[in-house]
C-alpha cells in the first residue's frame, strides 16, 4: 500500500530524478511507525532523496513507496540485533536472491548499515554485498559515488571497485580461516589488493543530525528530533553506543543545535533532544534557557536520557514548564561496587539528587535503567539495586519511579566484548521483581530469552548465518532459534552458499563463555575506534585480574 505521503512535511528538498538515476530501495526491518522514528533511517533517505542521480525509494514491513520494476540497490538500516533476520524477509517480498553469492548481474547490490553490522557485521555477511562500517555522513556519499563511477562494470569488479573505499565492506572478499577443531584463525582477503582491514569511518563535522521528515503516523506523533551529542564521554564498560561511535562530539549551539531545532519548530511543537547523555553537551545549560523563551510556550521538549550528576532543579523546572512529564536516568546498578566495575562515575547522593531535583522541578516521574547479570555481579548487588528504588520512594513520595532492567549482553569492540551472558540473570530479573512489585514501583523487565539471542548474533561469525536463514518464519520464538542452531550442530541446514563453513560452536561457548583474550574474533578484521589491546586494558581495569581472565 503506498504511503500517505499527504501526512508528511518534509524539513528538506528532494531532488527530481534525472534519466538513468539509480534505482535505489531503502528498507527497515520493522512498520512504517517505528522505521519513519528512526533518525538513522530519516538522514540515510534524505541524503539519497537530495541525490538527482539516485531514484530512492522506502520499504517497511506494513508498507512501500511505489515499487521500481528493477533495481540497482537495495539497502537495510539496522540498528537492533533481533531485527535482523527480519532481513531475509524483506529479500524475498523483492525477488532477491538470499544468499549474495548466488546473485547475478540483474541483481541489485544489497548494502546495510547502522550500528549493528557496524559492530560485528558477520553472522549476516553472506546475505549482503555491501555493509557500511560507520557514520554515513561521508561514507554514504562516497559510496553512492563509487557506484555510479562503475555502474557498467560486471558485478565482480564493482564489488573490488567499492572494497577500495574506506569503510566500505565487501563480505565476499574476505573468507573465515579455522582451526581443524573449529576455532577462528583469522579472516583474511581472498587476493591481493583487497585490504586486508576495514575501518569505521567517523564523521568529525560541526553538525549532527535532525529529523529531515515529521508525521503524526510516527511512534511519536509530530516529533521533530535533534540529536544534541554523539557517542558518550562516560565509557561505560558495556556500552556499545559509547565505545563504537568514539568520540564524543557535540554540535556547537549557535552554528547547529539552534538552527536544527527552529528548523523543526516551524512546522511542528513537539522537539525530541537525543543522544546517550544530552546534558552532557558543554553548552546545554545555554541551550535550554533559550528554550525557556516565551516564543517556544506550547512546544513540548523531551530529552532521551540524562547524567544523573547533571539534574537540576532549573533543568526539571524547564522540561515540566514545556510538557515534560518525567526524566530518564541510566544507573546501571543500585551498588556502588558494581558502577566502579562498569566505570559508571555516579554516587548514590547524586542518584538521591536527581530525583529530588526532578520532583522539586515539577516532574511527576523518574525512569531508572540498570542491568543485572553484570561481570562480577553478586545477589547482593541486585538487592542494592532493590533497596536504592525503595529508599527513592520513600525519599520522593508522590514521584512515579520506574525501573527498566536488562540482563547484560556482551558487545563487539567493547572491554566486555570477551565475557558472557550470566544465566543467574534471569533468577535476578524475577528477584527485583519480587521486591519492588509489591511496593508499588514500576518494573521493566526485558526479556532473559532474548537477551540470550541477542547475544547469539552479536558474538556469533558467519557459521549462524545457515541458522538465521533456517530460523525464518519461526524467528520470533525461542524454541525456533534453538531447534535451528541444533539441526546446525548435527550438520542438517543447508550450508551457506560459497565457501563451505565448519559448524558452529556450542551454543554455551558462543552465549555464556567468558573468552581468552588471546582469542581471535569474529570482527578481528574489522576496525572500531579503539584497538583490542586498550579494550583489554580497559577491561582490566574494570575487573580483578583473576576474575578478568577466569
Amino acid at each position: 500500500m503506498p504511503l500517505p505521503l499527504n501526512q508528511e512535511t518534509l524539513l528538506f528538498e528532494p531532488a527530481q530524478p534525472v534519466a538513468g538515476a539509480l534505482r535505489a530501495v531503502l528498507a527497515f526491518p520493522s512498520t512504517y511507525s517505528v522505521g519513519i522514528t528512526s533518525l538513522g533511517y530519516q538522514v540515510v533517505w534524505a541524503t539519497l532523496a537530495r541525490r538527482a542521480d539516485v531514484d530512492v525509494r522506502r520499504l517497511f514491513t506494513d508498507r512501500s513507496d511505489p515499487p521500481h520494476r528493477h533495481g540497482d540497490l537495495f539497502g537495510l538500516s539496522l540498528s537492533w540485533e533481533l531485527d535482523g533476520p527480519v532481513l531475509l524477509d524483506l529479500l524475498e517480498q523483492q525477488h532477491i536472491p538470499l544468499w549474495a553469492e548466488q546473485r547475478g548481474e540483474s541483481d541489485p547490490i544489497v548494502f546495510g548499515g547502522g550500528p549493528v553490522l557496524t559492530a560485528n557485521p558477520e553472522p549476516l555477511a553472506p546475505f549482503f554485498d555491501v555493509v557500511l562500517l560507520g557514520d554515513g555522513e561521508e561514507l554514504l556519499p562516497a559510496f553512492i559515488d563509487a557506484v555510479q563511477q562503475h555502474r557498467d562494470r560486471p558485478r565482480a569488479e564493482r564489488l573490488r571497485a567499492l572494497a577500495q573505499v574506506p569503510g566500505i565492506y565487501v563480505p565476499s572478499l574476505y573468507v573465515p580461516r579455522y582451526a581443524a577443531g573449529g576455532e577462528l584463525l583469522a579472516v583474511e582477503p581472498i587476493e591481493a589488493g583487497v585490504p586486508s582491514t576495514v575501518a569505521k569511518q567517523t564523521w568529525r563535522g560541526n553538525t549532527l543530525s535532525h529529523s529531515t521528515v515529521i508525521t503524526p503516523e510516527a511512534a511519536w506523533p509530530d516529533i521533530h528530533m535533534v540529536e544534541v551529542v554523539r557517542s558518550c564521554p562516560e565509557l561505560c564498560r558495556f556500552c556499545l553506543a559509547s565505545y563504537l561511535t568514539l568520540p564524543f562530539r557535540t554540535p556547537s549551539l549557535d552554528d547547529g543545535l539552534i538552527p536544527a531545532v527552529e528548523k523543526g519548530l516551524a512546522v511542528t511543537k513537539r522537539l525530541g533532544l537525543l543522544g546517550a547523555s544530552v546534558t552532557q553537551h558543554p553548552q546545554f545549560p545555554e541551550l535550554l534557557q533559550w528554550l525557556d523563551q516565551d516564543r517556544f510556550e506550547g512546544t513540548r521538549v523531551s530529552v532521551s536520557s540524562v547524567r544523573a550528576a547533571t539534574v537540576t532543579a532549573e533543568l526539571g523546572r524547564i522540561l515540566a514548564k514545556r510538557g515534560s512529564k518525567s526524566l530518564t536516568i541510566a544507573i546501571e546498578s543500585g551498588s556502588e561496587r558494581m558502577r566502579e566495575v562498569v566505570n559508571k562515575k555516579l554516587s548514590t547522593e547524586e542518584i538521591d539528587a536527581a530525583a529530588r531535583y526532578a520532583r522539586e522541578g515539577g516532574l511527576s516521574g523518574l525512569k531508572l535503567y540498570g542491568m543485572v547479570g553484570l561481570p562480577s555481579e553478586e545477589e547482593a548487588d541486585v538487592e542494592a539495586t532493590a533497596a536504592l528504588m525503595l529508599a527513592l520512594k520513600k525519599a520522593t513520595p508522590g514521584l512515579r519511579l520506574t525501573l527498566g532492567v536488562s540482563t547484560f549482553v556482551p558487545k563487539a569492540h567493547t572491554p566486555f566484548q570477551w565475557q558472557g551472558v550470566r544465566p543467574e540473570a534471569e533468577k535476578r530479573l524475577k528477584l527485583l521483581a519480587k521486591r519492588l512489585k509489591p511496593k508499588g514501583i514500576e518494573l521493566r523487565p526485558e526479556s532473559y530469552g532474548w537477551s540470550v539471542i541477542q547475544a547469539l548474533l552479536s558474538r556469533s561469525d558467519r557459521r549462524l548465518a545457515p541458522v538465521i536463514a533456517a530460523a525464518r518464519g519461526s524467528h520470533d520464538s525461542l524454541g525456533g532459534w534453538k531447534k535451528a542452531y541444533r539441526a546446525a550442530q548435527a550438520g542438517e541446514l543447508e550450508p551457506a552458499a560459497g565457501s563451505p563453513l565448519p559448524r558452529p560452536p556450542a551454543w554455551e561457548e558462543v552465549v555464556h563463555a567468558e573468552w581468552e583474550p588471546g582469542r581471535v574474533l569474529p570482527w578481528v578484521h574489522l576496525q572500531g575506534p579503539l584497538p583490542e589491546a586498550t579494550l583489554q586494558r580497559h577491561r582490566q581495569d574494570a575487573l580483578p585480574r583473576q576474575e578478568a581472565i577466569a
